[in-house]
C-alpha cells in the first residue's frame, strides 16, 4: 500500500509540472494538445522504475490500455472465434453491430510494435469503429515477436483477410467489401497483406485503412529524429520492438517488410490518419504520398496536436476522441459508398 501511494503522489507530482510547463510545439508550428500533455506525464510517471526494455513489463502494462481507450459499447453481438492460420488457429473477435443487415467487414490488426497486444487492448475502438462505421469489424490476434518474428505477422495477416473473404457471409458481412486495416504495427501487416495479395493474383481488399502505418522500417525519415524522446513512443523504444521482430536487421531495407519500399500500383483505396508529434509520422506521410501519385485513391489527414497511441486514447482525451470519430467517420463513407 504504501508503494502504492508513493506511486500515485509521484504521479501527481510529475502531472502537475507538466501541467505548469508550456506545451511543446511541432516543427509545423503547432503546440500539442493539452489533454495529450497531461497524460504524457502520467504516462512518463508509471513508465520510470525497472529496465527500460523489459518484454514481461511492456506485455503487462499493456494490459492497462482499456483504462484509456474507449468504454467498451455494447453491440448486438460480439463473439471469440478462431481461424486456421499458418502456423495453426488464430483467435479473432467478430464485432457485429446489426446481425440482421449484410454490412462491410474490416478485418483489425491491433498496434503494438509487432511484440504487444491483443485482443483485448483494443477491444474499446473495435467495438467504436463496428457502431460508428456500421461495419462488422474481425480483429485478428496475429503471432507476436520475439517467439514468432517476421513473417509470421504478416502470414497471419494475410491467411486471415483471405479466411474472412471466404467466410463474409457467415460473419455477417459483404465478401465484396472486405477491408482490412490497423494502427502501428497493424497498418504495416495491413499494407504488406494488401501487396502481397496484388502480388499474387488475388483480388486485393476493398480498402486499407491505415492509422499511423509503420510503413518504413528502416527508421531513417526526419520525424523519427524530430520527436525521438518525449512524446510516448520513443526511437530507442522502436529500435528494440524492430529488433525483435526482426532477426535479420537488413530486412528493413526489403519492401517485403516496409511497404513504403514497395510497388504502389493496384493497390486497394486507402485512407491513412497519422499524428504530428509521432516518429512514424513522414513515413504514413510518404506512403499516403506513394499512393497518390501511382493512382491509388488516397485520402489523408494528419492530426497535428497529437502523438503516436491516440487511437487507444480516445477514452481520456477529447481531441483523441474526436480523431478516433473522425477516423471512424471516413470508414463508414468510403465502405457503404454506392
Amino acid at each position: 500500500m504504501v508503494e502504492v501511494r508513493a506511486r500515485l503522489a509521484t504521479t501527481a507530482l510529475a502531472v502537475r509540472e507538466r501541467a505548469r510547463g508550456p506545451l511543446p510545439r511541432s516543427d509545423h508550428g503547432v503546440r500539442l494538445d493539452p489533454g495529450i500533455h497531461t497524460l504524457l506525464g502520467v504516462l512518463d510517471a508509471f513508465d520510470k522504475g525497472g529496465p527500460p526494455f523489459d518484454l514481461g513489463k511492456s506485455r503487462r502494462a499493456l494490459r492497462l490500455a482499456p483504462l484509456l481507450d474507449f468504454p467498451r459499447r455494447a453491440l448486438a453481438a460480439v463473439s471469440d472465434r478462431e481461424l486456421p492460420g499458418p502456423g495453426g488457429p488464430l483467435a479473432i473477435r467478430v464485432y457485429d453491430p446489426e446481425p440482421a443487415a449484410a454490412l462491410p467487414i474490416l478485418v483489425y490488426l491491433h498496434g503494438g510494435g509487432f511484440a504487444l497486444g491483443d485482443l483485448d487492448s483494443h477491444d474499446g475502438i473495435c467495438r467504436t469503429l463496428a457502431s460508428e462505421a456500421r461495419c462488422v469489424v474481425v480483429a485478428v490476434a496475429y503471432r507476436l515477436a520475439p517467439e514468432h518474428p517476421f513473417p509470421a505477422a504478416v502470414d497471419d495477416a494475410e491467411a486471415a483477410f483471405v479466411w474472412v473473404r471466404e467466410h463474409a457471409a457467415a460473419l455477417g458481412g459483404r465478401p465484396d467489401r472486405v477491408a482490412i486495416g490497423g494502427d502501428s504495427a497493424g497498418g504495416n501487416l495491413g499494407a504488406l497483406a494488401c501487396m502481397r495479395l496484388r502480388d499474387a493474383g488475388v483480388a486485393p481488399p476493398y480498402l486499407q485503412a491505415l492509422v499511423y502505418p509503420a510503413s518504413d522500417l528502416r527508421r531513417v525519415l526526419p520525424s523519427h529524429e524530430r520527436f525521438a524522446a518525449g512524446f510516448f513512443l520513443t526511437a530507442a523504444k522502436i529500435r528494440w520492438y524492430v529488433s525483435l521482430y526482426l532477426e535479420d536487421p537488413t530486412l528493413a531495407y526489403d519492401a517485403c517488410a516496409s511497404p513504403l519500399l514497395g510497388q504502389m500500383q493496384d493497390l486497394p483505396p486507402a485512407i491513412i490518419h497519422t499524428a504530428g508529434f509521432d516518429p512514424l509520422r513522414d513515413e504514413g506521410v510518404a506512403y499516403a504520398e506513394a499512393l497518390a501519385a501511382a493512382g491509388v485513391p488516397t485520402v489523408h489527414r494528419c492530426h497535428h496536436d497529437l502523438i503516436h497511441g491516440y487511437f487507444s486514447f480516445g477514452g481520456v482525451v477529447p481531441a483523441a476522441r474526436v480523431a478516433c470519430l473522425s477516423f471512424a467517420d471516413a470508414l463508414r463513407v468510403a465502405l457503404h459508398r454506392p
